[in-house]
C-alpha cells in the first residue's frame, strides 16, 4: 500500500467529530480502540507516558512535555491533534514529524488487525478516523522504542481512544466551555468528561481554575485515591516579563523550594501556566525516579515550539495566526491584544466552525479590531463566510464578508499599513489553510479533514 492509499482509506472514516445529531445516536466508548490494541500485542504498554485533558492549553502543555523530556536525553513520542499542514504532524517522533513510509507501514499493522477483528465479529464497528490514527501513533511508538510518550487527549478524555494508556503522570489543563453537545451544558459535566482520564492509585497535575471544574477533578482523584497537584498550590511564582520571544519568570517549587527559571518562546500570558504545568509533571516525574533536573526543563521549555497559537509568521504588517477557537481562547487573545498591542490597528480574518459559540467569541474580539473580515475554511464543517456575516458583523466597526480564505487574507494585507497587526483566527482550519502562505510550503496532499 502507498502513504496515498492509506490517507485516502483514513480520510474515507470520516471526520473525527460527527455532526451533533450524530452525536446522540453514535456509540462512544474504549470497545474498539482497546480490542484494536489487544490485538495488535498492546503497543501503548511499551514505554511510560504521560496523558493531557484540557479544554484550552493542552498542546501546547504536551509539547512543553515533550521538549523537556527530549531535552533531558530521553527518545520521545508525541502524540497530539489537531494538524495544521499534514496529518504526520500528529506522530512525532524527537520532536519531528515521523515519515510518510512510517505512518503506511504502522497503517498497514493495524488495517491488517482491523480485518481480523471484523472478520470475526470482535469489532461492532469499523474503527474511526481518530481511532486508527491513536493505534497508529502507539504502533510507531512502540516499533521505534521510544523511552518516553506524552498522549494529548483528542476531546473530552473519559471516551477519547487515548485512555486506555496507564500514565506516570495525568495532566488536566485549563476547563471551559467548548464541544457542549458531545461533553456536556455546564462546566461540572465538561470537567467530568476530562476528568475520566484520571486511574487509580495514580499521579494528577491540575491546572483548571474554575471553582466548578477544580471541585470535580478533586472528587475524581479522592474517589480514584489518586495524588493532586494543583498548580497554583505547587509553585510560587515571580514577575512575568513578556519580551519578544514570548515570556520570562521564575518558579519556586514549594515542596522543596528550588528554582527553575522559566524563558518561554511562545506569546501569551497563559502560556506561563502552561510551562509551570508541564514543569510540575516533570517535577514529580522526577520523584518517581525518572532522569529529569532542573536544567531539562528550563531548556525544554525554553526551546518548545507550537505553531498556530499566536504565532508571528511575518512582518511589516505583523501577521499573527492562532487558532481561538472557543470564547476561553478569544479573551485570552484580546488580552494579548491589551497587553502587548496597545494603540495598534487591529485586522481581524475570522472563520469558524458551525459547533462553535461564535457570537460570544465575537462580542469579544470584533469590537477591538478596526476591520472584521469574515471567510470560511474548505471544511465542510465551516459556517459560511456570508451567514457568519449576519450572526456576528453587528459586534465590529466595520465588517465585510470574503468566502474564499486566500482572497480574504489579501485583503486584510491591502488594508493593513503602519502600526497595524493581521490577525488571522477563528479555527485551526483556517491558521493551517494560511499557514504555508506564510512559511515553508511542504508537500500537502491533505489538509481539510482533521
Amino acid at each position: 500500500m502507498s502513504y496515498e492509499e492509506a490517507l485516502r482509506y483514513l480520510l474515507s472514516l470520516g471526520r473525527e467529530l460527527a455532526s451533533p445529531r450524530q452525536a446522540h445516536v453514535q456509540k462512544f466508548d474504549l470497545q474498539n480502540i482497546s480490542k484494536l490494541a489487544e490485538r495488535m500485542g498492546h503497543p501503548e504498554r511499551r514505554s511510560p507516558c504521560v496523558h493531557i485533558a484540557g479544554t484550552n492549553g493542552k498542546g501546547s502543555t504536551a509539547a512543553m512535555m515533550e521538549s523537556i523530556l527530549r531535552a533531558a536525553g530521553m527518545r520521545t513520542g508525541l502524540y497530539t491533534s489537531p494538524h495544521l499542514e499534514r496529518i504526520s504532524e500528529r506522530i512525532r517522533l524527537n520532536g519531528e514529524p515521523v515519515s510518510d513510509a512510517q505512518i503506511t507501514e504502522s497503517f498497514e499493522r493495524v488495517l491488517a488487525a482491523i480485518e481480523a477483528l471484523m472478520a470475526s465479529s470482535a469489532l461492532p464497528a469499523h474503527p474511526t478516523f481518530f481511532e486508527c490514527m491513536t493505534a497508529i501513533a502507539f504502533d510507531v511508538f512502540a516499533r521505534s522504542e521510544v523511552e518516553f510518550a506524552v498522549y494529548e487527549v483528542g476531546m473530552g478524555g473519559r471516551l477519547d481512544a487515548t485512555n486506555i494508556v496507564t500514565p506516570e503522570v495525568s495532566i488536566i489543563t485549563q476547563i471551559d466551555f467548548d464541544h457542549e453537545a458531545y461533553l456536556g451544558h455546564s462546566l461540572e459535566e465538561i470537567a467530568g468528561e476530562k476528568a475520566g482520564i484520571i486511574k487509580p492509585n495514580s499521579i494528577v497535575v491540575s491546572a483548571a481554575e474554575r471553582p466548578e471544574a477544580r471541585g470535580v477533578i478533586a472528587q475524581r482523584c479522592k474517589d480514584q485515591h489518586a495524588k493532586l497537584v494543583e498548580v497554583d498550590e505547587a509553585w510560587r511564582v515571580g514577575e512575568i516579563v513578556p519580551d519578544d520571544r514570548g515570556n520570562r519568570a521564575t518558579a519556586e517549587w514549594l515542596a522543596d523550594g528550588s528554582v527553575i527559571q522559566l524563558q518561554i518562546p511562545l506569546a501569551g500570558k497563559f502560556q506561563v501556566r502552561n510551562a509551570l504545568t508541564a514543569a510540575a509533571a516533570a517535577k514529580l516525574l522526577m520523584e518517581r525516579g525518572f532522569a529529569l533536573n532542573a536544567a531539562a526543563i528550563e531548556r525544554g521549555i525554553s526551546s518548545v515550539q507550537w505553531p498556530g497559537r499566536l504565532e508571528r509568521v511575518a512582518e511589516h504588517p505583523d501577521v499573527y495566526l492562532d487558532g481561538a477557537h472557543n470564547p476561553a481562547a478569544a479573551r485570552e487573545l484580546r488580552a494579548f491584544w491589551d497587553e502587548r498591542l496597545a494603540g495598534r490597528r487591529i485586522i481581524l480574518v475570522y472563520g469558524a466552525m458551525r459547533d462553535k459559540a461564535v457570537d460570544e467569541i465575537a462580542g469579544v474580539l470584533f469590537p477591538r479590531a478596526e476591520h472584521v473580515i469574515l471567510t470560511q475554511p474548505h471544511q465542510s464543517r465551516a459556517i459560511s463566510a456570508d451567514v457568519l456575516a449576519r450572526m456576528t458583523c453587528h459586534h465590529a466597526a466595520q465588517c465585510e464578508f470574503i468566502a474564499d480564505a486566500t482572497l480574504a487574507i489579501d485583503r486584510a494585507l491591502l488594508l493593513a499599513g503602519d502600526n497595524c497587526a493581521v490577525f488571522i483566527t477563528g479555527s485551526l482550519f483556517l491558521v493551517g489553510e494560511a499557514r504555508p502562505r506564510f512559511c515553508e510550503k511542504t508537500p500537502n496532499l491533505q489538509i481539510a479533514s482533521r
